[in-house]
């Protein structure tokens, strides 16, 4: 299986202002199905989030492009608090 917990924090981390406070944390559910989730800073959402989404929805595209090839399903999110 893929690091999908490091390519996600790589990306995280490099979009945020503050990237000591990223945190990813990764667990396969009983289907198979890899969970990825992002905790950042509450000022840096927005960041994580993008305008309509688009900025997360890219992080969940470069996952499940990653997965395919293993023939693995992956799901990314953000924790809010």
């Amino acid at each position: 299986m893929a690091n999908y917990k490091e390519l996600v924090e790589f990306i995280a981390k490099h979009l945020v202002m503050n990237p000591d406070s990223v945190s990813v944390e990764s667990n396969e559910d009983e289907q198979g199905e890899v969970k990825v989730m992002i905790r950042v800073a509450h000022d840096d959402i927005g960041r994580i989030i993008g305008k309509r989404g688009a900025t997360i929805n890219a992080i969940r595209l470069l996952a499940k492009a990653s997965a395919v090839k293993a023939g693995e399903k992956v799901n990314v999110d953000i924790f809010e608090e």
